[in-house]
């Protein structure tokens, strides 16, 4: 099937997809043989979920996320190797079944990955997230309190895995689990 660029007369903001793509670097191209419909239909859906919008300035800040998860989290208990902390399933974090949203665990497991490493290496270590994994057992609903702890199952010279743990507080369920490996950034020999 050939591919050719598509321009969208009539759009949901009045605003074609030529012109949208003339402002970033890659151009859309839509098959032939898919129906002009179904383009418009699927143009018009990233719109409306704002694909095209610019991001605010202070988005592009260095761990911009950060900042959104910081007021969630309150930290229960610190000891070497392993944290425990708590939140509240806020409406900001939910997702359309009213549970917490993936990516929101993901940023917490992060956050509690990065605070268990800290508890064993200096901060003058640089980390970065190798590997992040999750299983979703079930959910936590709206305005629910969960604990996560975290634990290290690994530690060596370069590496550090962390376990982390999910649980709804009121009755103990295990909600979610994850596993991440942070690397430390050697430093260099000069």
């Amino acid at each position: 099937m050939s591919n050719a660029k598509y321009s969208s007369t009539a759009t949901a903001a009045g605003i074609s997809l030529r012109e949208k793509a003339s402002s970033s670097s890659m151009a859309a191209t839509v098959s032939k043989a898919l129906p002009s419909l179904y383009v418009r239909e699927v143009e018009s859906f990233f719109i409306r979920n704002g694909c095209w919008d610019h991001l605010a300035e202070n988005t592009t800040s260095l761990d911009f996320y950060s900042h959104l998860f910081r007021h969630l989290l309150k930290v229960k208990h610190v000891y070497s190797g392993r944290v425990s902390c708590f939140f509240s399933v806020l409406p900001a974090f939910t997702n359309i079944f009213k549970g917490l949203h993936g990516g929101a665990i993901g940023a917490i497991a992060e956050r509690v990955a990065i605070a268990c490493a800290r508890t064993v290496w200096a901060e003058d270590k640089e980390l970065f997230l190798g590997e992040l994994s999750m299983s979703y057992l079930s959910a936590a609903p709206l305005n629910e309190v969960c604990v996560v702890e975290g634990s290290i199952v690994r530690s060596g010279r370069n590496l550090i895995v962390v376990a982390m743990e999910f649980k709804i507080k009121k009755t103990g369920k295990l909600a979610y689990i994850a596993r991440a490996t942070l690397y430390q950034i050697p430093t260099a020999k000069l």
